[in-house]
């Protein structure tokens, strides 16, 4: 398999993460997002979104979008899961992993920030959108992992609300954010005690910067 990605796209972090829980072996390609590397030609004929990141599995087709690849992924590979089987457990560990995914990481990422600044914002409000945005999704994360117990998000295993929570706490720190949630800290913390979580940080990439 070949990923598609940069060592500080928060996206690509949760695919490196899956892909580490899963043992499997993977080549890296970088597209660098900050000099537009995902808009060239070559990479928009694998991904015409021209988003990171994407994955080319062995048989040459292509995945895009995160967290698709990361739940092909648990369902090509089984083993260790990173859904419960239980329907409702599923749709509960989904929610919280949508709620970053879908309604944080979106709103402050590259592409929209750019247009605030076309807008003609300043950079401190620019950054000040950013973390109110990171902020106030992290409010609602908290909430609804306040009844989970276990030393991640959901027991004592990791899984898929893992994987998207402890990229979107890296990107609250470059944006100044408070980490004031100790639960989701403590997840963080102890994700960061296992191999496939350390191994796929942005400083552990061999394009990192």
């Amino acid at each position: 398999m070949i990923l598609h990605g940069y060592f500080r796209s928060t996206a690509s972090w949760r695919v490196r993460i899956a892909l580490g829980l899963k043992g499997l072996p993977v080549d890296q390609v970088f597209h660098h997002l900050r000099r537009g590397e995902q808009r060239a030609p070559d990479y928009l004929a694998i991904n015409p979104q021209g988003l990171l990141p994407a994955l080319a599995i062995d048989d040459g087709r292509v995945l895009t979008q995160s967290l698709a690849i990361v739940e092909y992924l648990d369902e090509t590979h089984p083993e260790p899961p990173l859904l419960p089987s239980d329907p409702f457990a599923r749709a509960q560990v989904r929610a919280v992993a949508q709620a970053i995914a879908c309604d944080i990481h979106p709103v402050q990422n590259l592409k929209v920030l750019a247009r605030l600044r076309d807008l003609g914002l300043d950079e401190p409000a620019v950054q000040g959108w950013a973390a109110g945005v990171i902020e106030e999704g992290l409010d609602a994360v908290d909430k609804l992992l306040a009844g989970q117990s276990g030393r991640f998000a959901f027991g004592d295993a990791p899984g898929l609300a893992d994987l998207v929570l402890v990229p979107q706490l890296g990107n609250a720190r470059r944006f100044g954010v408070e980490l004031r949630w100790n639960r989701l800290t403590d997840i963080e913390a102890a994700c960061l005690e296992l191999d496939a979580f350390k191994s796929a940080v942005p400083s552990a990439q061999p394009d990192a910067e």
